[in-house]
């Protein structure tokens, strides 16, 4: 049977929304599958390039080498899972289906975070807690 993932979005003190749990969540435990329109890294680019300076937000993830996953489409709430430093979740990528997991057990009311792991060109300056100097 189908049960829903235990996660709810609502503000976040470390980027716009965030993802938050509802309750307990054991280490290890497959959350939420990370969502959206699959297309190609070409096409990935191209939105990339149109969104505004202003945009703060970027709903990109790399599923495999030949696939993008763009959460601005079709996407579920796990776009809005924030990044940190020190995270409490992480992704595994089987078969280029991208699962966020606990990477130890999250408390009721705890925000979901993992670590981005991005190879940009460093312009976007990390929230996950006051005083970090990491740029992603």
């Amino acid at each position: 049977h189908y049960e829903p993932p235990p996660v709810e979005t609502r503000g976040s003190g470390i980027h716009g929304r965030g993802v938050y749990a509802t309750r307990s969540i054991k280490m290890g435990t497959r959350i939420i599958e990370y969502l959206g329109e699959r297309i190609t890294h070409k096409e990935a680019d191209r939105r990339y390039e149109l969104k505004g300076d202003d945009d703060g937000h970027t709903f990109l993830f790399i599923a495999s080498q030949r696939t993008v996953i763009d959460a601005g489409v079709n996407g579920n709430i796990a776009r809005f899972i924030n990044h940190s430093c020190k995270p409490n979740c992480y992704v595994q990528i089987i078969d280029g289906v991208i699962w966020i997991r606990a990477a130890r057990t999250i408390r009721p009311g705890q925000e979901l975070t993992y670590h981005y792991n991005t190879d940009g060109e460093a312009l976007i300056k990390c929230r996950c807690r006051p005083g970090c100097q990491t740029l992603l």
